[in-house]
């Protein structure tokens, strides 16, 4: 039951992604609204957003829809009891709109209600605006395994690609944030990453085609708790969990500066966290840096 949820959840994110894409031009200006964590909204984010929470409460098995872009969470018409909920970024890195780069959605399906730990996602999955449009999934598959699995979409179908798994030898990194924001031991252990590491700095602004260059070339994305903003400036449930179990899914690990951000606990619908996300040793790396 839950699987074949999942997979409509899926099918419904491939389904819409064309369209979202296609209805981007023309909705690049701002707004006079604000989301929930303060940041002026563009028309497209507002319009990406209502597009995912009627598509998303309209299939069977989905009882719950939250986003980055509302307040409150929305509940379906009709609901049960084993209803799972949807939590969504609808454009991440909108900012990057305005530029022309890339851009994409990002989406956790959880069985607990909102807000819940990463540990209670079934699925999640992100669908990248790039010179292509491609759509990362992961779900668990049997005993436990949850695999990772990248799709090109065409035309609102998904086909796809192959398993996808971090490589063993990591090239790339990027942290956002200003370096004068920094705390002093993370200046530090990025400063080593430059001079004592091969590792080429690659970093746009957009977590999430920022994380997918991880995922194919290997290495570290990371958004690190800042001096006067210990907490950083990704959400959990929008972006850190859903990417994390993603990440691990892969091969690969996550982690808030101490734990695995799917082990953070989830005490409001909109809280921040400090996100790493990357090959293991690195991740492992950042975290004895921040000890």
């Amino acid at each position: 039951m839950t699987g074949d949820v999942v997979d409509r959840v899926f099918d419904v994110l491939a389904a819409s992604a064309p369209e979202i894409r296609a209805g981007l031009p023309g909705r690049r200006t701002k707004t006079a609204e604000t989301n929930e964590s303060g940041e002026r909204q563009l028309a497209a984010d507002l319009w990406a957003d209502d597009l995912l929470q009627e598509r998303f409460l309209a299939v069977d098995g989905v009882g719950a829809y939250a986003s980055e872009e509302r307040e409150t969470i929305e509940s379906a018409s009709e609901t049960e009891a084993d209803d799972l909920a949807v939590a969504v970024d609808p454009l991440d890195g909108s900012s990057n709109l305005k530029s022309n780069n890339p851009m994409g959605t990002v989406l956790g399906v959880y069985e607990d209600d909102l807000p819940a730990s990463g540990r209670s996602l079934v699925g999640a999955a992100f669908v990248l605006y790039g010179p292509i449009t491609t759509l990362v999934t992961a779900r668990e598959i049997s005993g436990g395994e949850v695999r990772a699995t990248e799709y090109v979409v065409e035309d609102g179908d998904r086909r796809e690609v192959g398993t996808v798994e971090l490589p063993a030898d990591p090239t790339v990194y990027g942290f956002g944030g200003r370096v004068s924001d920094w705390t002093d031991d993370f200046q530090t252990h990025v400063r080593g990453i430059e001079q004592e590491t091969d590792l080429k700095l690659r970093y746009g602004g957009a977590m999430i085609a920022d994380v997918s260059q991880v995922l194919t070339y290997g290495g570290i994305f990371g958004y690190p708790g800042l001096r006067e903003r210990p907490e950083g400036k990704l959400r959990l449930l929008f972006e850190g969990a859903p990417m994390a179990y993603i990440i691990e899914a892969a091969g690969g690990a996550s982690s808030d500066g101490e734990q695995s951000l799917l082990d953070v606990e989830a005490e409001s619908l909109h809280q921040r966290t400090p996100v790493f996300l990357g090959s293991e040793e690195l991740v492992d790396d950042v975290e004895t840096a921040l000890r």
